[in-house]
């Protein structure tokens, strides 16, 4: 037995609601979606005739939402109205970590689900199923029932977690064809209803049923042993540095072995995205607030192994730079935290400037995705300087080659596939002497460059 759904709204219009409610909407032609959000411009990016002007960039978004846009896709800022007419209502709005008081660095910041849950309560005047899509941690369910039974007018609200698994870049190709979609919940009914509208596109093997807390807790757990490879791997190039062992090669080695498998073994400069570390510190502080110390200790490692990581990183360019990075241009080549998405939460390269810019380094930055004032905030919200100092000593241009111009160094620090075929002769030409490349990526190909007369150094190696 199923409800029967007919409209469903989502409640943030970010990097999870959008592309996941256009795919839904694109597969589920008999169901009208509405995605709110209160931030103006992002719903009026949605809504712009030039599909170029969304405010997600992800491969394949722009056909799915040319398709289903207008036919049954709507982006609007009237939430209150797409909750009263929705049957089934996905909240998508972000959880930071929090920045404050207890907690404040490692449990998540839940106060938008609240505001969220409030505003449900207050509006719906029929029965609801409510699908937690943002990244919780572990029992969120329960606060939102306890807010949602205790304000609601006699309505009846089903809570299910439907945790993403997305991966940015490949976001739409994992909507989809997904590994696995995971519901969880405790009405049975609201289960099926809602796997009756994956049913229309993914396989029913694909399909898996939990209990709410096994769901909220698996999500967590997916994006901790992910994070945990890669910190992993990170550590051991490190090792490979200093006794002439090569990562990339470890890696293939034991990435063969199937048990391993060779997937998220890639050394780099560290992990970045709005999940990881944010997923991970959840974990943290759940399992301290049981007391379970040893546990809290082990996946603190996964974080402190990043962080080194990145400061490694910076040292290094300080080191070989004869000790001093004072006045010197340094060129970034990316600031997104991985290739093809226009995300940059977390992203190493905010780390790694806001090093290097405490060493009075002048740093110019090309992105093929990302904005100058993306860029602006993402330093400015490390408040470690005045937004002035940050203007000051960082540029924002949209050429790379000019970018590269009058550099004593350029720092690969997003994987993009652009950065690849570069004419690396001129960019040479024009850099001082000598010219340093610190590829973070271990994107470019080290032989071409070092023929060229590049100092090249790349993780691991």
């Amino acid at each position: 037995m199923s409800f029967n759904i007919k409209k469903i709204c989502c409640i943030g219009a970010g990097y999870v609601g959008g592309p996941t409610m256009s795919v839904v909407a694109q597969q589920c032609p008999h169901i009208q979606i509405t995605i709110v959000d209160v931030n103006v411009e992002r719903i009026a990016a949605w809504n712009d005739e030039n599909l170029d002007n969304l405010p997600v960039y992800e491969p394949g978004l722009t056909a799915i939402v040319a398709e289903a846009r207008g036919r049954n896709l709507f982006f609007s800022t009237d939430v209150d109205k797409a909750i009263d007419e929705a049957d089934m209502i996905f909240i998508s709005v972000n959880t930071p970590t929090k920045n404050y008081g207890k907690g404040k660095g490692m449990a998540a910041d839940l106060k938008y689900i609240e505001l969220c849950a409030r505003q449900i309560a207050s509006v719906a005047k029929t029965d609801k199923i409510i699908v937690e899509k943002s990244t919780l941690p572990v029992r969120t369910a329960a606060a939102l029932k306890s807010i949602l039974d205790h304000t609601g007018n006699g309505v009846n609200f089903h809570i299910l977690s439907n945790p993403e698994f997305l991966a940015e870049g490949t976001a739409i190709q994992d909507l989809l064809a997904p590994d696995r979609v995971l519901i969880g919940g405790e009405n049975q009914e609201a289960i099926d209803t809602l796997v009756k509208i994956y049913q229309n596109w993914v396989p029913d093997t694909n399909i898996l049923t939990t209990n709410l807390w096994s769901s909220e807790l698996s999500k967590l757990t997916a994006n901790a042993f992910l994070a945990q490879r890669v910190s992993s791997i990170n550590s051991i190039s490190e090792l490979c540095e200093k006794t002439g062992a090569n990562v990339d090669e470890v890696s293939k080695a034991i990435g063969m072995d199937t048990r391993i498998g060779s997937k998220f073994l890639k050394a780099s400069v560290g992990f970045g995205g709005s999940c990881f570390q944010k997923d991970i510190l959840n974990l943290v502080y759940i399992a301290r607030s049981y007391g379970l110390n040893e546990v809290a200790d082990y996946w603190d490692q996964v974080i402190i192994m990043n962080d080194h990581q990145k400061q490694r990183f910076a040292d290094n360019i300080i080191q070989t730079l004869y000790n001093t990075v004072s006045g010197k241009k340094i060129t970034f080549l990316g600031w997104a935290f991985k290739k093809d998405t226009n995300d940059t939460r977390e992203s190493a390269a905010i780390y790694v400037a806001d090093y290097l810019l405490s060493e009075q380094a002048e740093i110019t930055i090309y992105d093929p995705k990302v904005t100058a004032e993306r860029i602006y905030a993402d330093l400015d919200y490390l408040n470690t300087r005045s937004p002035e100092e940050n203007r000051a000593l960082v540029k924002v241009v949209n050429d790379p080659i000019q970018a590269c111009q009058d550099a004593h160094a350029i720092a690969v620090l997003t994987e993009w596939d652009e950065f690849k075929n570069y004419d690396w002769y001129t960019i040479k030409h024009q850099m001082k002497r000598p010219a340093f490349i610190f590829d973070g990526r271990k994107l470019l190909n080290r032989k071409y460059l070092e023929d060229l007369g590049f100092k090249y150094y790349a993780i691991g190696e």
